[in-house]
């Protein structure tokens, strides 16, 4: 006898912040396609991402082949999106002041460590 054969929903939802997410959790779209585009398998991304089940990660990466237009248009809004937050961040007042007293701290740490090796 042949196994019933059904459709199975995507495991992809949008948020309340319009971003996609994969199986229920908070891995996005954007990092399984791009684990994908970067040469990684579905296995890799599973074992990269353990909330992650391998068979959201196969059906997320068919959704992608299949509908490689939307997805690449949403991508790139997100990209957009995500660099003029960035643009907004970086011209407030004391960013720079910020950003390097942070640089500078970092160093300091990787200065103390002792090295490994």
């Amino acid at each position: 006898m042949a196994p019933a054969i059904a459709a199975h929903p995507v495991p992809l939802a949008t948020d309340a912040d319009g971003v996609i997410r994969v199986g229920g959790t908070r891995v996005t779209l954007e990092t399984v396609v791009g684990a994908f585009e970067a040469g990684e398998s579905a296995e890799e991304i599973a074992a990269s991402y353990p909330a992650l089940s391998l068979a959201d990660v196969y059906e997320t990466i068919a959704y992608y082949l299949r509908h490689r237009s939307d997805v690449g248009s949403y991508l790139a809004e997100r990209r957009a999106e995500a660099s003029a937050i960035q643009r907004e961040i970086e011209s407030r007042p004391g960013y720079t002041d910020l950003r390097e007293r942070l640089l500078a701290r970092a160093r300091d740490k990787a200065s103390e460590s002792p090295a490994t090796g």
